[in-house]
């Protein structure tokens, strides 16, 4: 590219840069002026209360005043303690007889345990039955848990000394 070719090319980039840049910064104080417009005559339509609570409830909403808010939340809040009140007499027992067999590990327990929900997470028991240092203490047999044992009764019910 030859000296005349890059001085024309620079000249126009110049030349371009400087038409946009008295576009950009002439144009700009039109577009403020039209948006303080606008939101002066939206401030100047007020609606009252009744207007508001009409046209919410048009829309689908449900529009309480915050005595009544407070109302409700405290009869839910009742009826939550009294229904959990009447759960904690009706607690069942899951009670699990399963069957180890040879090649089986702490996970595969802990998958079973899983989906007995007696254990919340099959990689966590594992995990424990780790660093208890039990993982090879676990024979072939059939065992019984449930889940009102604890978490430690469950893996040494399981992974017994023999």
């Amino acid at each position: 590219m030859g000296m005349n070719k890059l001085s024309s090319f620079a000249a126009g980039i110049l030349i371009a840069t400087a038409i946009t840049g008295a576009v950009y910064f002439s144009g700009t104080g039109e577009a403020a002026n039209k948006t303080t417009d606008k939101t002066k005559t939206t401030a100047s339509t007020q609606l009252t209360e009744k207007q508001m609570k009409d046209k919410l409830e048009s829309a689908g909403y449900i529009v309480q005043t915050k005595a009544e808010y407070d109302k409700n939340l405290a009869d839910a809040k009742s009826s939550a303690q009294k229904s959990s009140a009447t759960n904690h007499h009706t607690k069942t027992v899951n009670r699990v007889v399963f069957k180890v067999t040879d090649g089986m590990t702490s996970i595969d327990v802990g998958r079973l345990l899983e989906k007995a929900k007696i254990v919340d997470d099959a990689f966590k028991f594992s995990k424990d039955v780790e660093k208890k240092g039990v993982e090879n203490n676990l024979r072939p047999g059939t065992y019984v848990v449930d889940s009102t044992m604890s978490y430690n009764e469950v893996i040494s019910t399981i992974f017994k000394n023999r």
